[in-house]
């Protein structure tokens, strides 16, 4: 089984705005409302691809009970730990201003809570994938992923990490099955930048040394680089194609990973299966679909 772990989920407010002016008022021109959060578009993505998984994660108030609705409307199973106090944050994204979000905080995550959650992952056995992504909320250890896993060790559980810089650093002595920061994160871990895919490898390499077995890089749309657990290298530029959304195309890419890495046990059909999914949901209003993946897949 698969389990995804989020522990500040959102409801994501993606609006665009024509001519946008600072300090008056402004009225969309197209809005949506849909589940955010890595982890919650991680187990999407792989609904969407027809893999069954389980979404873990922390809820609360109004906010909360929507993004249970709607990631069940998906198909998944989720298993959210609701809290007694607070609401599950809303992140606002100016679709119409590239990269321009306002991000809420979320609800405190007590001690009783977690141990809940605890529980539940001591349950997970041998074979069981655990997807640990995104930021963690100021009330929780930022040492919490590598709590976990050393928690869940020599139990057999797979785990991918995708988050940032010390978050993931410290995880690195767990040896994790994949991780997954883009160019710039991996450039910020090493103080240099990063740009094309034959710079972005000798930086992926020192992570592999550091630890992580399968180092995955998202570049947008220069493409990816996979360093595998054998120590190959694989390389591809990004499919051709319109960006109409970039929010969640790197948790889509985890998906694919993981997706193609089950089905045929093979770096270079994982690789690719990565790369589509991003891409896919790249090139879509909504996270990428089991069609819009293989149409991508088909064309590499």
């Amino acid at each position: 089984m698969i389990y995804t772990v989020t522990f500040n989920p959102s409801l994501d407010y993606i609006v665009s705005v024509d001519d946008f002016k600072l300090g008056l008022t402004n009225r969309t021109d197209e809005e949506q409302m849909l589940p955010g959060g890595k982890g919650l578009n991680v187990s999407t993505v792989l609904n969407n691809l027809g893999i069954e998984n389980t979404a873990l994660g922390f809820i609360a108030g109004f906010t909360g009970q929507e993004i249970k609705r709607r990631m069940k409307k998906t198909g998944g199973r989720c298993e959210f730990i609701e809290l007694g106090n607070g609401i599950s944050r809303i992140n606002v994204k100016l679709k119409s201003i590239d990269g321009t979000e306002i991000n809420g905080r979320g609800p405190v995550i007590t001690e009783e809570a977690l141990k809940e959650l605890l529980g539940r992952l001591d349950k997970l056995e041998s074979g069981d994938i655990l997807v640990l992504a995104g930021s963690i909320p100021e009330s929780v250890t930022d040492s919490i992923y590598k709590d976990i896993m050393i928690r869940l060790s020599g139990k057999g559980v797979r785990f991918v990490v995708d988050a940032t810089k010390e978050l993931l650093l410290n995880v690195l002595e767990c040896q994790p099955f994949l991780i997954k920061p883009n160019n710039h994160e991996l450039g910020e871990i090493f103080n240099v930048e990063l740009n094309t895919r034959e710079s972005v490898v000798e930086y992926s390499k020192k992570l592999k040394e550091m630890g992580a077995q399968n180092v995955l890089v998202s570049m947008a749309g220069e493409g990816a680089v996979l360093i595998d657990a054998d120590g190959n290298v694989h390389m591809h530029e990004a499919p051709k194609g319109k960006l109409i959304n970039a929010v969640g195309a790197g948790d889509s890419m985890v998906a694919g990973f993981i997706a193609g890495y089950e089905e045929a046990k093979d770096y270079e059909h994982a690789f690719k299966m990565g790369l589509s999914a991003g891409s896919a949901s790249a090139f879509s209003e909504l996270l990428a679909t089991r069609d819009e993946i293989k149409a991508i897949y088909n064309s590499l």
